[in-house]
């Protein structure tokens, strides 16, 4: 059964705001912790921190394209002290809309999944520890891909990817990639 235009919230984009905001808070911060850890467990780096991929992408700016890409995210994470009080409190606000919000929304209406256009679901879903595929859709004009984005509760992986292998048979719209210049 196909439920078409479930009103997530009243205004979408003021729960985009909060959403972002909150999940940019706790992202540094795990980032730096997580890249941190792995880092340091390495047996052999160059770099052994956030801090340090930084000095070593200041030491090779070229080949490291800093001119292209710079590292702003990389330097606010750094920034951070990893998980305080406000990280915290974004992390369970994220929670909260998330209980309230996609979980509440799909068991409400007993959904196995939501279908979103390209991955227009995807903040949602990763905010809210929900798994989601993206499987092509179509190309526009100009050969760009476009998506269609499964999303589920927790735990509905296995259902996921059946739902998304069986819509990519069905619409056999996948090519091999090109390239041109």
């Amino acid at each position: 059964m196909v439920i078409e235009n479930i009103d997530i919230a009243k205004n979408l984009t003021e729960v985009q705001n909060v959403l972002f905001s909150n999940e940019h808070i706790a992202m540094i911060a795990e980032f730096k912790l997580s890249l941190n850890a792995y880092l340091s467990d390495l047996l052999y780096s160059p770099v052994r921190s956030l801090a340090d991929v930084i000095a070593f992408n200041k030491a090779h700016p070229v080949e490291e394209r800093l001119k292209d890409f710079g590292q702003p995210y990389f330097i606010e994470a750094e920034k951070t002290n990893g998980v305080g009080p406000v990280e915290k409190a974004s992390i369970q606000h994220l929670n909260k809309l998330s209980a309230d919000g996609l979980e509440k929304l799909m068991r409400m209406h007993q959904l196995d999944a939501i279908v979103t256009p390209n991955n227009n679901g995807r903040v949602f879903f990763a905010v809210s520890g929900m798994p989601a595929i993206t499987v092509p859709a179509g190309y526009d004009s100009q050969g760009v891909p476009f998506g269609t984005c499964f999303g589920g509760l927790k735990g509905y992986e296995p259902r996921l990817i059946e739902m998304a292998y069986a819509y990519e048979q069905a619409t056999k719209v996948r090519m091999m990639p090109g390239f041109k210049m």
